[in-house]
């Protein structure tokens, strides 16, 4: 696969996400389900802190891609859904460096929403990953 990242302004660098990626020669697709900061029993974890949440929940795609035999860097696509963008605002800064160390560079959407599935989650990060 062959990845061009398509940025043609600079102020989204800042928040660790670019415009596109434009792929091609890709042989696979994978697609996560939306993953959160839940332990390997599906019990929530951290309720209502949104720094710990975001990791968990990085931590449990991790593991989704690593069964999937792919990792973070073949992730193009991230969507993040929150209940509090101010406090995602807020830890732009710590998802942004964990991103770059992993070399991923997804496209993404921030969306605020009323309520995730369990009241003590704040963040659910969905992605696609391709090879």
């Amino acid at each position: 696969m062959k990845r061009k990242i398509v940025n043609p302004w600079e102020w989204q660098k800042d928040l660790g996400f670019v415009q596109a990626n434009d792929l091609t020669g890709v042989k696979r697709i994978v697609f996560c389900a939306g993953q959160v900061s839940v332990d390997s029993e599906g019990k929530p974890l951290h309720p209502g802190e949104m720094v710990p949440q975001i990791m968990q929940a990085l931590d449990n795609l991790e593991a989704v891609l690593q069964h999937a035999e792919v990792k973070l860097a073949d992730v193009v696509r991230m969507n993040y859904y929150t209940t509090d963008i101010p406090a995602f605002r807020k830890a732009e800064p710590l998802l942004k460096e964990r991103l770059e160390k992993s070399g991923c560079h997804p496209v993404s959407t921030l969306i605020g929403v009323a309520a995730l599935y369990d009241p003590d989650i704040v963040v659910e990060i969905e992605a696609t990953a391709v090879m």
